[in-house]
């Protein structure tokens, strides 16, 4: 489950080769003995229905026995693809290839200091530094994480938050892969990490204006759901921290953040639905902690701050692609709220950025992102022009009101990904920065497109496509189609190297915008969750079949690829239609969908009812026992399937992906491949480290590459 996107990242290099034909595939798969998994019958009971669950068991990594057969399943899947093993080697090189290592992010300036995120040749992980004031002064290394990472399998700086005063910096440190993190605090004139420790915490840590308050966010040590909020003065133990605010209601969730004028520390607390925050002076830590705007059912909000004004984007009085509106300082109840921008029935908003002189919004319209400015004086009213079909635009980095540059972000699936500064009075960018891809790659070698598919209910799904020119799509032509659909997220088109290695084989790449994201407004997610979650299932088998009766290919060479959430609709379609697919890579896949949801000890589980429903009811119980993944294996043929998870992943339990794997070896009635890859390391984000997660990339690659007889 659950919250994190798993693109396949995009991908040069060999020539291409000529695709076989589906059953000469099959050929090249070695055939030996796969690990089989004990049946343990337990049986789940509500509603009067019972579940016969079979492999419930694997639910406990504190199992030797489950262990073994985790690491017996990585052992096959090694020894499946040991024909692939010099493809892996050369595809990690290509990709790694084309990444400039001794690289550096674009700089932004805050509080009087240049940031700057900078990676060395050899380096695995990031180098935080800054410059006071000037890019031309000497720079100061805040934390290398190369040197911090060093005896750890895994390792992830989770964030960094420098003091006001500009002298010490938290920062936060996750070694197992699970979210859990330690939040220490380092001196950056003297090098000395303090003595204070904050452990298992979230992650989330706010300052307060005296440079000796901090605010951080605890979760449940069982559930993860970020539940608790403390106060902590330093030089103090973590034991005499203070409570400042517990969620009890088991559907939300808190954090804590800072407005961008620095002048509130703020604590969210939120839902699929619902939305309530507090505020307090940046100033009075101690103060007390004011309601901005009580929480009500489906009723969502966020804002922030400038002058005398809180800004908000609101769905308030039904405004179901959000509006914004303005407040005074000191009457944040909704009944003071004054229409800024006025809700649109084709266009979503989905942000905004506040200046002195100009009011920037992101919108989306037509499945497109779009950046909008307007002055305050309403003498400016423009949207930013790009001439490319298919396209990703963000506003970046702002954290200066007194300015008239904007800085965003653009990207497609044939342009790199540039940092751009915007003089939103003159209208001239300046290129900050551009993504260095290596080698001999040229933007003019590939065409994106955006195609339109009829789904079986007459809605419109937009995919976007990349490909290269001289590919010739075919019913021979391979084609790799990726799909999310959950959680309102939109799968924005954006450019990626890693992609070019199928890209440059002959693949074709379409992403799928199916519903349950938000690519086409806020109704667009709405039909595709709770008593509508089939529509993206239904959706993604529909863009499949349109790409096949468009003759972009056939399903002998169609693969299919998505995770998390993603996962469950790789488990959904090849239930539905495994006919339609070739091979399916489902990586950290939520597949057992009705005992996970109720199970409320698991992460997220009971902030997710308002996504999937609650199997508590018996609506939604039967709805997604009619979907789940696991639940609805039969005894028929599936595609060729790679599933990928990690032993610690705290979003999608490992057992999931376990036993629908078990589930399926039992029940398939095919030869094709079955191979289950855990990562014993890392969690649902997979390695750490900047070049080894471009392992498991291979691996996928590799597999797609093997059932297309593209093997040397």
């Amino acid at each position: 489950m659950k919250k994190l996107l798993l693109i396949v990242p995009l991908l040069v290099g060999l020539p291409h080769f000529k695709a076989q034909n589906k059953n000469n595939n099959k050929q090249q798969i070695k055939v030996m003995q796969a690990p089989k998994a004990t049946k343990i019958p337990k049986k789940l009971t509500i509603h009067n229905d019972t579940r016969v669950d079979n492999y419930y068991w694997l639910n406990d990594r504190e199992n030797p026995k489950v262990i073994t057969y985790l690491e017996e399943e990585n052992a096959y899947t090694r020894e499946q693809m040991k024909s692939t093993e010099k493809l892996q080697k050369e595809l990690f090189a290509e990709m790694k290839g084309r990444i400039k290592e001794d690289d550096e992010t674009a700089p932004y300036k805050f509080n009087h200091y240049w940031y700057i995120i900078r990676y060395i040749k050899g380096g695995e992980y990031p180098v935080y530094v800054r410059k006071k004031e000037s890019l031309e002064v000497e720079e100061e290394v805040m934390f290398d994480v190369n040197e911090m990472a060093k005896g750890y399998k895994f390792y992830q700086l989770g964030g960094i938050s420098i003091s006001p005063n500009n002298q010490l910096a938290c920062f936060t440190v996750d070694t197992v892969g699970r979210r859990i993190y330690t939040i220490q605090v380092k001196d950056l004139t003297t090098g000395e990490i303090y003595s204070d420790i904050l452990e298992k915490t979230t992650g989330n840590v706010v300052w307060a204006n005296d440079n000796k308050t901090l605010f951080y966010s605890v979760q449940d040590s069982q559930t993860l759901r970020s539940s608790k909020i403390f106060r902590h003065t330093l030089g103090t133990s973590q034991k005499d921290d203070i409570l400042i605010y517990e969620e009890v209601d088991e559907t939300f969730t808190v954090s804590v953040a800072k407005t961008k004028s620095q002048q509130y520390i703020v604590i969210t607390s939120g839902s699929t639905l619902s939305d309530e925050y507090r505020i307090i002076p940046a100033n009075t830590p101690d103060a007390e902690w004011k309601v901005f705007q009580e929480r009500e059912r489906e009723l969502e909000y966020s804002f922030d701050h400038f002058g005398d004004f809180f800004y908000i984007l609101t769905n308030k009085d039904s405004s179901t692609n959000f509006k914004l509106m303005k407040t005074p300082v000191d009457k944040t109840g909704k009944e003071n709220w004054v229409e800024v921008i006025p809700h649109r029935e084709d266009v979503l908003l989905e942000g905004f950025e506040l200046f002195k002189d100009y009011l920037v919004t992101e919108e989306r319209k037509n499945g497109l992102t779009h950046i909008r400015i307007k002055s305050w004086d309403n003498s400016v009213n423009y949207e930013l022009p790009f001439d490319e079909e298919v396209y990703t635009v963000g506003i970046s980095i702002n954290k200066d009101f007194e300015t008239e540059m904007l800085r965003y972000r653009y990207t497609s699936m044939t342009t790199p990904w540039s940092d751009v500064y915007f003089n939103m009075k003159t209208r001239e960018k300046t290129i900050l920065k551009e993504q260095t891809v290596l080698g001999d790659f040229d933007k003019n070698n590939y065409i994106t497109q955006r195609l339109w598919a009829t789904a079986r209910d007459g809605a419109k799904v937009p995919m976007s496509l990349v490909m290269r020119k001289d590919t010739t799509p075919s019913e021979n032509t391979p084609l790799l189609l990726y799909g999310y659909g959950s959680y309102g997220y939109s799968m924005d088109p954006g450019f990626s190297s890693v992609l070019l290695s199928l890209l440059d084989r002959g693949f074709i790449y379409v992403i799928a915008h199916v519903r349950g994201g938000e690519d086409l407004g806020r109704p667009w997610y709405d039909n595709g969750k709770m008593l509508k979650k089939k529509n993206t299932f239904f959706d993604f088998i529909d863009c499949g079949k349109y790409l096949i009766d468009k003759n972009y290919t056939s399903s002998a060479h169609l693969y299919a690829n998505g995770g998390s959430a993603g996962g469950l609709l790789m488990g959904a379609v090849v239930n539905y239609a495994p006919e339609l697919f070739h091979g399916v890579v489902a990586d950290v896949p939520f597949v057992d969908v009705v005992t996970t949801m109720l199970d409320e000890s698991i992460p997220l589980t009971t902030g997710e009812y308002d996504e999937w429903g609650n199997p508590n009811e018996k609506e939604y119980y039967d709805y997604i026992k009619s979907y789940s993944p696991y639940d609805n294996v039969e005894t028929k043929e599936y595609p060729n399937m790679l599933v990928i998870t990690g032993l610690h992943d705290s979003q999608v339990q490992y057992w999931e992906p376990a036993k629908w794997v078990a589930k399926l070896r039992d029940m398939k009635t095919d030869n094709n491949i079955l191979l289950l890859e855990t990562n014993m390391d890392a969690g649902h984000g997979g390695a750490s480290g900047r070049f080894e997660s471009l392992k498991e990339v291979a691996l996928e690659y590799a597999f797609y590459l093997l059932l297309e007889g593209k093997i040397q």
